[in-house]
C-alpha cells in the first residue's frame, strides 16, 4: 500500500511539473496559477469529494486530465462542429500517450496503463463506471469554476443549448452533486430554464 501511494505521489508530481509550465495563467485565491496546473488540482480535489474511495487509475486519470492541453490549441483546427471533434478526439490522445508515458516511467504495470488511457479517451462512457464518474467530475469543475467565464462570451440562448447537451452526459450522482455547488446566479437560472425542456 505504500508503494502505490508512493508511485500515485511520483506520477501526481510528473503531471503537475509539466502543467506547471503552461504558459497561461489564471487568477485563483488571490493569484495567479497555470491554468492546466491549477484545473489538474480543482479535478482531483472534485473526485476527492464525489468519489472519496475512487481507485488508483481513476485518481491518475482525472490528474491528467488536461495535462500539456496548450500543447495542442484550438485555433489549429477548422472553426465549427467538425474542427471542434477533431481537436477534441485529438487533445484525448495526446492526453493518454503522454499520461501513460509518464506512468510507464514512474513503474505503473500495463494494466493501469491500459485503464488510465481508456479514462482519458473517454471509452466506454456509460457502460464503464470509471469513464462515467470521470465525465461526471470534469462537468462539475466546469460548472463550479468554468462556466461564468465561458459564459461571458455567449448568449443566454446558447448557454441553455450547451447545459441541455451537458446534463445527458452525467449521471443521476452526478445530477445531484450539481445541487451542492456553488453557482452564480446567472448558472442557476440558465441551469433552471435548461433542465425545464425547449422553450
Amino acid at each position: 500500500m505504500n508503494d502505490a501511494r508512493s508511485l500515485r505521489e511520483k506520477a501526481f508530481e510528473c503531471f503537475d511539473a509539466i502543467n506547471a509550465s503552461d504558459p497561461r495563467l489564471e487568477a485563483a485565491s488571490g493569484s495567479l496559477h497555470p491554468k492546466e496546473l491549477l484545473y489538474a488540482r480543482r479535478v482531483s480535489e472534485r473526485l476527492g469529494h464525489f468519489k472519496p474511495n475512487a481507485s488508483e487509475a481513476l485518481q491518475l486519470a482525472s490528474r491528467a486530465q488536461h495535462i500539456a492541453r496548450w500543447q495542442i490549441p484550438r485555433s489549429t483546427y477548422p472553426a465549427g462542429r467538425g474542427g471542434y471533434k477533431k481537436w477534441r478526439t485529438e487533445l484525448m490522445h495526446h492526453h493518454a500517450v503522454l499520461a501513460t508515458q509518464i506512468l510507464e516511467e514512474v513503474g505503473y504495470d500495463a494494466g493501469t496503463l491500459d485503464m488510465v488511457s481508456q479514462l482519458l479517451r473517454k471509452q466506454g462512457l456509460k457502460s464503464n463506471r470509471e469513464v462515467q464518474t470521470l465525465e461526471d467530475v470534469v462537468c462539475l469543475v466546469f460548472l463550479e469554476h468554468y462556466f461564468d467565464k465561458f459564459a461571458e462570451g455567449h448568449s443566454d440562448e446558447k448557454l441553455i443549448r450547451i447545459l441541455r447537451k451537458t446534463w445527458p452526459k452525467m449521471s443521476h450522482e452526478g445530477h445531484a452533486a450539481v445541487k451542492g455547488l456553488e453557482l452564480s446566479q446567472r448558472a442557476r437560472r440558465l441551469m433552471a430554464l435548461a433542465l425545464a425542456g425547449p422553450n
